[in-house]
């Protein structure tokens, strides 16, 4: 009689199915993945396997710009001060007066001929009216003298005639000679009467005269106690005070004035530069605290040169702007030449002993050209012989290129004269 299976062996006997199925299904999956010859015992023919063929070997990547018509001005950069172009000195032209009244302040512009300010005038004003007593007084005695010189030549007049009367008499007999050398003695008294009489109008009238050249003197001192500027131009510095004396022999003047406004650039530029530099050639000046640059031109090209330097002065015109102040630092760019041709990019230019080169793109291959450069500015460097218009050149040269080395070209990006569409 078969006895019923225990809980314990009905577990035994699920585990064992369990695993028989396990085994079963891994055995058939790794049987589809060996090949069937294997599971034969047989080795399956080998399959062919395609390997790519290498590609092509490329060479660097470069960036490459074209040669393009542009127009390049080179400019060379300056710095300086700003200085007045002929500052003027006011002073006194007469002493010991005092300062009574200031009329102008810095920075005030002012026209020829403004006064400035005043000085003193009572001495002078009372000097003045005592000079005028005088010429009344001077011109009262040339009245009485000329009076009394009418009287002279009247009574010679008269004396002459009686010499007449007595000549005529005594040929009649009338008279005698005693009487007729009296009458000539007469004459001759009279007309020394009329001399000193001449003399002593010529006197009063040099002393009238004398009188009113100290009245010019005088008005031409009163004059002077208004100082006024001799040039129109811009209150640049103001030493007079207020109760001061003036002395002409004190060294700070009075005032001192821009004359005209006119303000210059004083700069320096190397004597390299100086065989190019002429004036007239405009500058673009941008004085400190400027926030646009002002148009300028060069005034003065300076004849000497520092040995120790080696720099020479430029006085650079700076137009009339009520900002400029001189003393102020600026900077400007003076333009020595200004032309439109065939240019590239400064750096696809190398330059050696034998002189300047680029390294030009002809399909995929690097060309060593020897160019002929021109102006140089803003970057750019005119080529004047050795590219066309539309020639591709690395745009950054680097030494490591060679003549007849392989590239793959790219157009340089965000360039004017960037090749279009590549090489």
């Amino acid at each position: 009689m078969t006895l019923p299976p225990s809980p314990f062996r009905r577990r035994i006997l699920l585990a064992v199915a369990m695993t028989v199925l396990v085994v079963g299904v891994g055995g058939y999956a790794l049987r589809d993945r060996i090949p069937f010859g294997l599971r034969l015992g047989v080795a399956e023919p080998a399959q062919a396997t395609t390997v790519p063929e290498p590609e092509k070997a490329r060479g660097v990547t470069v960036s490459v710009v074209a040669a393009a018509p542009r127009e390049v001005v080179e400019r060379l950069p300056v710095t300086g001060t700003l200085a007045a172009r002929e500052e003027i000195m006011v002073g006194p032209e007469i002493d010991g007066y005092r300062i009574t009244e200031i009329l102008v302040e810095e920075g005030d512009r002012v026209a020829k001929g403004a006064v400035l300010a005043r000085l003193s005038r009572d001495t002078l004003e009372a000097l003045l009216a005592q000079n005028t007593a005088n010429a009344a007084k001077a011109q009262a005695a040339i009245a009485q003298q000329k009076a009394a010189l009418e009287q002279a030549n009247a009574q010679h007049i008269e004396a002459q005639a009686a010499v007449e009367r007595a000549r005529t008499l005594i040929k009649t007999g009338a008279t005698s000679q005693e009487v007729l050398d009296q009458r000539e003695r007469a004459v001759r008294v009279a007309s020394a009467q009329v001399t000193a009489a001449e003399e002593t109008v010529t006197a009063a009238e040099a002393d009238a005269a004398q009188i009113k050249a100290n009245r010019d003197e005088l008005e031409v001192r009163l004059a002077r106690t208004e100082i006024k500027a001799p040039e129109a131009g811009i209150v640049s510095a103001r030493a007079a005070r207020i109760g001061a004396i003036v002395l002409s022999a004190n060294t700070e003047p009075l005032f001192r004035i821009v004359k005209d406004g006119a303000i210059d650039l004083d700069a320096e530029v190397p004597e390299s530069a100086l065989p190019r530099m002429k004036p007239g050639l405009p500058v673009a000046v941008t004085p400190a605290g400027f926030t646009a640059p002002l148009a300028a031109t060069v005034r003065l090209v300076g004849a000497n040169v520092d040995p120790a330097t080696r720099l020479a002065r430029v006085a650079v015109a700076l137009p009339d702007d009520p900002r400029l102040r001189p003393g102020a630092y600026a900077r400007g760019d003076i333009e020595l030449a200004r032309h439109t041709g065939l240019a590239l990019p400064l750096s696809a230019v190398q330059f050696d002993k034998d002189g300047a080169f680029v390294l030009a793109v002809d399909g995929d291959t690097v060309r060593r050209r020897e160019v002929k450069t021109g102006l140089m500015g803003e970057g750019y460097v005119e080529i004047a012989e050795g590219v066309k218009e539309g020639d591709s050149v690395v745009a950054r040269a680097a030494g490591f290129l060679r003549d007849g080395d392989r590239v793959s070209p790219v157009p340089l990006q965000g360039n004017p004269n960037a090749a279009k569409g590549g090489v």
